[in-house]
């Protein structure tokens, strides 16, 4: 008798963990279904600050959250989350039924970030988002699975130059991510034959360089964007105060159905 009901209580967790996996599956295809929101009406939220609306006039936004294709209700992964601009942007349009978290190592957050995050963190906006405090090379807590987006955004040149092995953070990405999951990258881009010689420097990374270790990971380039492209810049100076617009590359990976 207690041989079967060994058995009983394995075939009732099977059966209710798979019927978990099901209910989860049905919530990231929902996500997947849902309408995309109005992208243009979350920049002119009233409640954003004026620095993040100043920030807007480089970034553009609406522009790049329509690319990302984030939706209400969606599980999406912002690495490098800085102060949180991204991610709050991010919050807002997966809205109070989907989940946004917000990675960076506690290394960045000492030397960098400070308490900015925190403040940031106490806005309604951001009831959704779990900031999580992991190296690079390990950035997803295990129980964080089926990720519907990962979005990396103008930091990928900073990993480049940390003790961070950047092969196994492009596949814990990878395999965090559902089969059809998105991967948002974007950054400064350097000079053809730069590679990652300027990543300290000029906080830019050569686009061919970069792509070259995303797709070794398995992720499938599907689209790219250039609306924050520049050809006028000459790419041969800093970031921070540039004379003339940053060239930004922005491309949108697939993991494989």
């Amino acid at each position: 008798m207690a041989h079967f009901n060994h058995r009983r209580r394995g075939q009732i967790a099977g059966v209710f963990t798979a019927f978990s996996m099901l209910l989860g599956a049905i919530g990231s295809a929902a996500a997947q279904d849902s309408p995309a929101p109005d992208y243009q009406a979350i920049v002119a939220s009233p409640d954003r600050t004026d620095a993040d609306r100043q920030t807007d006039k480089r970034r553009e936004p609406g522009k790049m959250l329509a690319f990302t294709g984030v939706k209400a209700g969606m599980k999406v992964l912002d690495m490098e989350a800085g102060a949180g601009y991204s991610t709050e942007l991010l919050a807002r349009a997966v809205g109070p039924t989907g989940i946004v978290y917000a990675q960076d190592s506690a290394a960045v957050i000492e030397r960098f970030v400070k308490d900015k995050f925190d403040i940031r963190a106490q806005s309604p906006a951001m009831k959704n988002v779990v900031h999580v405090i992991r190296d690079f090379d390990d950035p997803i807590p295990p129980d964080v699975k089926a990720l519907d987006l990962i979005t990396f955004f103008f930091a990928y040149h900073d990993v480049t130059y940390m003790p961070v092995d950047r092969a196994e953070m492009n596949r814990k990405m990878f395999a965090a991510l559902k089969p059809g999951g998105f991967l948002i990258i974007a950054d400064h881009s350097a000079r053809p034959g730069d590679g990652l010689a300027v990543a300290r420097t000029l906080h830019r990374i050569e686009e061919s360089v970069l792509r070259t270790e995303i797709e070794a990971a398995g992720f499938r380039l599907v689209d790219e964007g250039n609306f924050l492209r520049h050809p006028e810049d000459p790419r041969d100076a800093a970031v921070f105060r540039p004379q003339v617009p940053v060239d930004e590359f922005v491309l949108k990976y697939q993991k494989p159905l």
